[in-house]
């Protein structure tokens, strides 16, 4: 990869109709690190470990472990069931060390949030999954948007609606959390917006 060189999103939004939820990270990694075509595809990362430990309470639920893989339509159609739409906070961006970590990454054009939330009329939450999305997020919301602190949530008026804005653990191993204590906050988090069952 060349330095500054300008990269575009690689993937289009992943919006269910029903969407409750909108998932926004900071920006793929390099395409030699995916798995899959879609979010979070990196196998080091553990974004899909954490959602099997929180809904099924089998962190390999999503995965294809013979192959060091993702089970793709799996993931997909649990999305589309349970209603979380997917994107990044920049759309655009500059990898300064031509590397996946976010403190390298430069934004050159944020994401506009309330063309994702058009398609989505059911929601009202965004989580972000990490410091980097957390700051870009807030840079794209009205003026005086407070930024939430990690396992926090703030609210803000976007267009016709109030939105809660959720910063979660990063699912990046580089965050020093145990998988199973970034699960939890994470089971916390989707039982509060009614994702989960409280009796599950």
């Amino acid at each position: 990869m060349i330095d500054n060189e300008i990269e575009i999103h690689p993937l289009k939004p992943f919006l269910p109709a029903n969407g409750k939820l909108l998932m926004l990270g900071s920006f793929p990694p390099p395409q030699t690190r995916w798995k899959m075509d879609f979010y979070y595809p990196n196998y080091q990362n553990d974004m899909w470990r954490i959602f099997g430990l929180c809904f099924f309470n089998n962190k390999d639920y999503f995965l294809d472990l013979p192959n060091k893989n993702f089970h793709l339509a799996k993931i997909v159609s649990f999305l589309n069931e349970v209603g979380i739409g997917i994107f990044d906070t920049a759309c655009q961006v500059k990898r300064l060390k031509g590397n996946a970590s976010d403190k390298h990454l430069q934004i050159i054009k944020v994401t506009d949030i309330q063309a994702l939330l058009d398609q989505m009329p059911s929601c009202y939450h965004i989580m972000t999954t990490g410091d980097k999305a957390t700051d870009t997020l807030i840079q794209s919301m009205p003026n005086g948007t407070i930024k939430p602190e990690i396992g926090q949530s703030e609210q803000c008026q976007l267009s016709d609606r109030i939105v809660t804005l959720h910063r979660m653990p990063s699912s990046s191993r580089a965050y020093p959390l145990a998988l199973e204590l970034k699960a939890k906050a994470y089971k916390v988090f989707f039982t509060e917006i009614g994702l989960i069952s409280s009796k599950f």
